[in-house]
């Protein structure tokens, strides 16, 4: 274990020395994020005018789910994206097989190799929303640093869907378009499940595509609303997720063949 946290310090070391190297991009991300926190923030308070509601949501509750769901982005853009996207052209150049060599577990080393700074704005706006909607509902600390494990499970499970769609790459190069879905199925979890229509609607982002998982049970237990049915459900399906992901890269490998074999 000593010996993966010296690898990830030293991987997070020399791609932050890298990545500032550009230090204009942190504004232009932070513009961005701004742009993209105020665009959802209009959105959501068009359910609201003329007394309308969001699945029986008061404003600052959906508020709460939708700085949740701006803080899973923003990890998304600090953690995944600059690495999971690699892993496409690691397999078409076949520099993959370097990264196999290596006396490291090549997940760890294709999860972690590289960080991004430019994510971090959207983790700092989801929070202050989730900070603002706490202390318009009158929330404890507690509450929310109770929500923080819920919020762990989500990232597992975004974590994890991610990388179980790159490793498609292995048999199918051109993978970019399956994550554009994926983005925009996501996106869903901006609002409350209970803002979907009953039925299939609700199956399939709650157990095909979890967004009721990474978004609505975090705020949930902040509102003390959580059941522990949800809460086991939420568990059981990030640790299934990593298991699976983690079967599913080992069983790609069994048919990469290298760019130049």
């Amino acid at each position: 274990m000593r010996r993966y946290l010296r690898v990830l310090v030293m991987f997070w070391r020399t791609s932050l020395l890298s990545e500032l190297e550009y230090r204009l991009n942190f504004l232009l991300a932070l513009l961005s994020s701004l742009g993209h926190a105020v665009g959802n923030y209009f959105a959501l308070s068009l359910f609201y005018t003329g007394n309308g509601s969001l699945g029986g949501w008061p404003f600052f509750q959906a508020l709460l789910v939708m700085g949740t769901f701006t803080t899973l982005s923003g990890l998304s853009r600090v953690l995944l994206s600059p690495n999971l996207a690699r892993i496409v052209e690691h397999t078409r150049t076949g520099t993959l097989d370097f990264v196999l060599l290596k006396p490291i577990d090549s997940q760890f080393w294709l999860s972690t190799r590289r960080i991004s700074p430019w994510g971090i704005p959207d983790v700092l706006l989801g929070l202050s929303m989730i900070g603002y909607a706490a202390r318009r509902l009158g929330l404890p600390l507690s509450s929310l640093l109770w929500a923080l494990i819920p919020l762990g499970w989500s990232c597992v499970i975004q974590y994890s869907l991610w990388f179980t769609l790159a490793s498609i790459a292995i048999w199918y190069v051109k993978v970019h378009n399956v994550t554009e879905v994926l983005n925009g199925l996501l996106a869903a979890g901006r609002y409350p499940i209970d803002a979907l229509p009953p039925g299939a609607y609700r199956f399939v982002f709650t157990f095909i595509v979890p967004v009721a998982l990474l978004t609505t049970v975090p705020a949930r237990v902040a509102l003390s609303q959580a059941t522990p049915g949800w809460l086991a459900l939420a568990a059981a399906f990030a640790l299934g997720a990593f298991v699976f992901s983690r079967a599913f890269w080992r069983f790609a490998l069994r048919y990469y063949t290298s760019a130049s074999s």
